[in-house]
């Protein structure tokens, strides 16, 4: 499970995934990857599964990067509690990600296995992605 090991603060502010990803655009480690076509909160849950669904497909062939990781904490009051009382418990764990983020990166293996890697993987996130790949220049 993807969590960090310190943290500055405990309880940060609420980070907004609105809007376009800064850096991550391109894909520099692999040959293949998924890109996130809208923002949103993924959890370590989610990058987790969407993992395991890729290496499923790779295998030992290949090399995954995941470009993603939960850094902030969200949290959440339990139900019906009052109002007041400071903020509630850290729930979980998300990665904020961006318009036009790659979020995972594949190597090593056919383009056809790559396509059916990524399709499995971008089922699991709660977000719209597509498949994108390195152009090579010769």
């Amino acid at each position: 499970m993807l969590l960090p090991k310190k943290t500055v603060w405990r309880k940060p502010h609420r980070v907004k995934y609105e809007g376009k990803a800064k850096g991550a655009k391109t894909i520099a480690f692999g040959k293949y990857g998924l890109q996130a076509f809208e923002g949103n909160w993924l959890t370590n849950n989610q990058i987790e599964s969407a993992r395991i669904a890729i290496m499923k497909f790779i295998k030992k062939e290949g090399k995954m990067w995941i470009r993603v990781f939960p850094h902030y904490a969200k949290t959440a009051k339990p139900i019906q509690v009052r109002m007041g009382s400071g903020k509630g418990a850290v729930e979980k764990w998300v990665a904020v990600v961006k318009k036009g983020t790659v979020v995972f990166e594949i190597s090593g293996v056919d383009e056809k296995i790559a396509k059916k890697a990524v399709y499995a993987a971008g089922n699991k996130l709660p977000i719209r992605w597509k498949f994108i790949s390195k152009e090579v220049n010769n």
